[in-house]
């Protein structure tokens, strides 16, 4: 009885306000439109008519089983590839007394302002079967594939490679402030009482750590099972669930197929979501509380000091090297065969079909942009600061713009906004038809479907705003808001002019990620792209599909350019420099 009360109690002072009320609403109408109702489409699709007869096969299929089966490995030895190597590195930058430091951070950062199939590209160019590396430098004619026991840059392995070092980033940044913020006092105790360094890492240090290790191997999991250019540039016969969906949708035209799959890719992806939310229950609960005092202690080991900075340092140059390569490329005729320099590339993108892709991505984006920052900032001061019921449900549905795929994202744009819903309403002998939802995708789509892409990118971006607001939130004392609400100013008023500037680092924080990620995303949106909407990862893709990779060169060096530039404006107008380095702490 008394939690029903103080539930009532709380539901009338949240609607008491109009302004919040109204805002509270359309949140909620947000999250219901956008993310909920694509996602029950898609199910409701997969799973009734021919659409539960393709689910059937599929999971009986020995065919369909290997495919799944292909996809679970691959998330798996992604997910433990990545987590390690971002512990190695977050582990050098904080823990080892080492050199060259700050380049070390600048390289693990570069993966998230890239097209997330522009290393695969750079791979089979430098390691594929006639690759500049393993034909043009070793000559070897066995190292790639051919022959018994010989291995392949496409398939399993370089999948392993390009999806580790593309994502690695999100568990380094993680693990990072986590060290960052264990306290020193911890390692002092432990070797006062004699423990070894060794000891100490592995009594102290890591379980300290598993929270964020399980984290960030869970988080790699969902983006390894949910990426589509990789596998479709570099899977070559290693076929996963992302790949077959898009070949159902592009090859076969079966929606219903493509939303069965996207059921069976949906199990794995909210099982691990799940968990993911329990592990970070579960670190609020042991991480260490108050700021560390003095600096961590480094490891001056000679032996494991340049054994780990020489690893870390070799997995750097081949970053550098991958980039490198992307970046000469584009002024390349054809690297490897004629390497001539060019501008004709750059002629393409700009001055030729690539022109109207450059700026309907850069214009969407930045469209989607602060709407996305500020729907994310907003949640995330209704969650914390509001106690209305069903919050808490609120902020896991928000966060399934992230949780899950793009590609189920897709499908359910796809099936939802493919074909409109109207009411019509009798009035003489014209009835009044009213849209309730209109067609954003298709032929004849409102806007060529650049509404159903903007949609997108703002699902896709908001969840990061909506956590960085949370945190940098609950660091701040409530106090401040209630006096100014004491002084007589209103919701609307504290939160404009005493929150805001408050979070700002938060809001610029989730602004960058949103711009990052709208430019570079391709999964979720690659079946809302018309002729008149054309986005440029999915042009990356055509060329390189099409074997044309200094067009695809000089298109990721584009992309990249107006990625920072984008960042570096959107610091300028938000402001903090500290603020900065938190945005591009974002991952992909």
């Amino acid at each position: 009885m008394f939690t029903l009360q103080r539930t009532l109690k709380d539901f009338r002072r949240t609607f008491g306000d109009p302004v919040l009320a109204l805002g509270l609403l359309v949140a909620v109408l947000f999250v219901f439109f956008t993310i909920l109702l694509p996602i029950f489409s898609m199910i409701s699709a997969g799973v009734s008519g021919d659409g539960l007869t393709s689910l059937q096969r599929f999971i009986t299929d020995p065919v369909y089983l290997n495919i799944i089966r292909n996809t679970i490995v691959m998330g798996l030895t992604v997910a433990l590839g990545g987590t390690l190597l971002g512990f190695l590195f977050a582990y050098v930058q904080v823990k080892v007394k080492a050199p060259f430091k700050r380049f070390i951070h600048i390289v693990a950062l570069i993966p998230i302002i890239s097209p997330p199939f522009a290393l695969a590209s750079a791979i089979i160019i430098l390691f594929g079967r006639s690759g500049l590396i393993t034909k043009g430098i070793f000559d070897t004619r066995c190292l790639w594939g051919e022959g018994r026991g010989c291995n392949d840059i496409y398939g399993l392995d370089g999948l392993t490679l390009v999806l580790s070092l593309s994502l690695f980033t999100v568990a380094y940044m993680n693990l990072k402030g986590m060290l960052e913020a264990l306290d020193p006092a911890l390692d002092e105790a432990a070797t006062n009482l004699g423990g070894s360094k060794w000891h100490i890492f592995r009594t102290v240090t890591v379980p300290m750590l598993v929270p964020g290790l399980a984290g960030s191997f869970l988080l790699l999991f969902v983006e390894a099972i949910a990426d589509l250019g990789n596998p479709l540039v570099l899977g070559g016969n290693y076929e996963v669930l992302a790949t077959r969906i898009y070949i159902s949708i592009v090859g076969l035209f079966d929606t219903n197929a493509a939303a069965a799959l996207s059921v069976v890719l949906l199990v794995p992806s909210l099982t691990v979501f799940m968990v993911q939310r329990y592990w970070i229950n579960r670190a609020s609960v042991v991480s260490v509380t108050g700021k560390p005092t003095g600096k961590p202690q480094q490891i001056e080991h000679p032996v494991v000091r340049w054994v780990l900075w020489g690893i870390v340092m070799a997995f750097c140059l081949l970053i550098v090297t991958i980039y490198g390569t992307i970046f000469v490329g584009a002024f390349t005729e054809v690297l490897g065969v004629n390497n001539a320099f060019t501008l004709s590339h750059f002629d393409f993108v700009i001055n030729g079909y690539g022109a109207e892709a450059m700026t309907d991505t850069t214009l969407l984006s930045a469209i989607a942009t602060p709407i996305a920052g500020l729907m994310g900032i907003f949640i995330a001061f209704l969650v914390v600061r509001k106690p209305f019921p069903g919050r808490g449900a609120l902020d896991f549905a928000t966060m399934l713009g992230i949780a899950l795929p793009g590609t189920i994202l897709g499908i359910g744009y796809l099936i939802v906004f493919n074909n409109p819903i109207e009411l019509t309403i009798p009035i003489g002998e014209t009835p009044l038809v009213i849209p309730i939802i209109p067609k954003l995708t298709g032929g004849r789509a409102l806007l060529g479907g650049a509404l159903a892409i903007i949609l997108v990118y703002i699902v896709r971006s908001v969840p990061a705003a909506l956590r960085s607001g949370v945190s940098l939130l609950s660091q701040i004392d409530p106090a401040i808001e209630e006096a100014s609400t004491s002084l007589g100013a209103n919701n609307a008023q504290t939160f404009r002019r005493i929150t805001l500037p408050l979070i700002r680092p938060a809001f610029l924080s989730g602004l960058m990620y949103a711009f990052a990620r709208s430019m570079t995303t391709i999964s979720a949106i690659v079946f809302l792209t018309t002729p008149q909407t054309r986005i440029m990862t999915a042009q990356i893709l055509n060329e390189v599909e099409n074997g044309r990779f200094g067009n695809a060169f000089a298109y990721c060096v584009i992309l990249i350019i107006i990625v920072l530039i984008s960042i570096a404006i959107l610091t300028f107008l938000v402001g903090g420099s500290s603020a900065a380095t938190r945005g591009l702490q974002g991952g992909r």
